[in-house]
């Protein structure tokens, strides 16, 4: 932003300087063109009186005064008869011709007009200023003058001149590149911290905050309106989390007090009430599920979701946790398989976030897998990543499904017969999430269900 900032002001700055500069740069140039004309012309003038008797009477021209001038101007002289004849060129050519009749400046002088203008000498590589003037008396013309001196001086003046004020340019230019940056810098620094605190709370981190004096006012009521949102948006999210902690906890035993309670009117009541008590049972079980969901799910919206900097081998992981749900497979005829790629799979988790995400993952593969029917827990490196699946036989779910299954209170419309609390995979989503990780759901080789848990591979930290 600083940058851009900057830029913009400097191109302001540079179009300020060129709408002054150029027009102030060609006044001179064309100034300095006139003043040399016009000091040409009077030279003319003033050497036309001089030679007006000799060319009137027919007389010889004293080249004193001409040989002076041309020595002290450097110029050049030619002086015509009425024919157009040279009288006296200073600087003749090698090839000297003796009649300038046909030259159109000097035509017009002969005509008794003031000829003047600029022409550009291939040969002698340069400009060069030319004024001819009739030599008259009484309505006479006798002859005329041209005066041509080389512009090489007005044009190093004008050099000059751009170069100079080129250097103010680049003066003003380094001074407001400085000014632009120090006033872009007050308000690009600021707003910069603004993105980085918003992009920290959009990334779970509530707890970031703004706490910036520096920049113009707007910028500082900015920050400080925007850590006031910030202090309100933790208050209630710390409050909603809380009271679904709370109310989870206080649930559970009241939950239980009535399974108690329900268990033992069961044994008291007659056999054709035996569903009704069974039914209620399954409700409260349910409702259990639910209340402990909504209590893991608030421990993990609490959890600060910042990614964890050291490795954890997950292959130790990975084996207890199939040797935990081995007896829970074993009554249901579903056996538990690890396809672990190498003894050490080294990843960026928290342990204990991960024992979680494959006791759900496993959990609902138990779930839908059928009897006599196998569970895989492979891991393997792929890249930079390091890849978890949990794969079973199931009946697997539609496409349809599996983009609503991470959604809070989704229990399964389509294939997948769920019947959970439909929080499992939400609670999987978000530890995964706060490790840094991402998890999907696809097609299963065998036909079920493949959830598939991508985490950043690591080293092993050193104590």
């Amino acid at each position: 932003m600083t940058s851009r900032l900057t830029g913009a002001f400097l191109t302001l700055v540079v179009l300020v300087l060129i709408v002054l500069e150029l027009p102030l740069g060609a006044t001179f140039a064309a100034h300095e063109r006139d003043q040399l004309r016009t000091q040409v012309e009077r030279d003319a003038v003033v050497m036309s009186t001089f030679v007006e008797d000799a060319l009137q009477n027919g007389g010889a021209l004293d080249r004193t005064v001409i040989d002076h001038f041309v020595e002290r101007t450097d110029a050049r002289v030619v002086i015509v008869d009425q024919q157009g004849v040279v009288v006296i060129d200073t600087d003749p050519p090698s090839d000297a011709t003796r009649s300038f009749a046909t030259r159109p400046e000097i035509a017009t002088a002969l005509r008794g007009r003031v000829a003047s203008g600029t022409r550009r000498s291939t040969t002698l590589g340069g400009s060069f200023v030319y004024v001819a003037v009739p030599v008259a008396s009484a309505g006479t013309v006798f002859g005329a003058v041209r005066v041509t001196v080389s512009t090489k001086e007005a044009d190093g003046n004008v050099r000059a001149y751009w170069l100079r004020l080129a250097a103010v340019a680049g003066v003003s230019l380094a001074a407001a590149g400085l000014v632009a940056t120090l006033l872009s810098r007050s308000v690009s620094k600021p707003l910069e911290r603004l993105e980085q605190t918003a992009a920290a709370m959009a990334g779970g981190d509530l707890s970031a905050r703004v706490r910036s004096d520096a920049g113009p006012p707007v910028v500082r009521r900015l920050a400080r309106t925007f850590d006031d949102m910030a202090n309100r948006m933790e208050e209630l999210v710390d409050a909603q989390d809380a009271f679904v902690a709370d109310a989870s906890h206080q649930l559970r035993n009241p939950l239980a007090a009535l399974r108690l309670r329900i268990e033992n009117l069961g044994a008291e009541v007659t056999p054709d009430a035996q569903d009704d008590v069974e039914g209620a049972l399954r409700e409260v079980e349910r409702l259990s599920r639910l209340v402990d969901g909504l209590l893991a799910l608030a421990r993990a919206d609490r959890e600060a979701a910042i990614p964890p900097d050291r490795g954890v081998d997950l292959v130790p992981l990975l084996r207890q946790r199939g040797a935990v749900w081995s007896p829970l497979a074993d009554e249901r005829s579903v056996a538990i398989r690890l396809e672990l790629e190498r003894e050490s799979l080294i990843a960026l988790v928290t342990p204990d976030r991960f024992d979680q995400v494959i006791d759900n993952l496993v959990a609902n593969a138990l779930d839908a897998a059928p009897p006599g029917s196998t569970v895989v827990i492979a891991a393997a490196a792929e890249g930079r990543d390091l890849v978890v699946r949990v794969l079973d036989e199931g009946p697997g779910m539609t496409q349809d499904d599996r983009t609503h299954a991470f959604d809070r209170f989704w229990s399964g419309r389509g294939t997948r017969p769920f019947g959970g609390s439909g929080l499992g995979l939400s609670i999987v989503r978000k530890l995964v999430a706060a490790d840094g990780g991402e998890v999907t759901l696809d097609e299963g080789p065998a036909g079920g269900l493949a959830a598939i848990v991508r985490l950043r591979a690591g080293e092993v930290s050193r104590p």
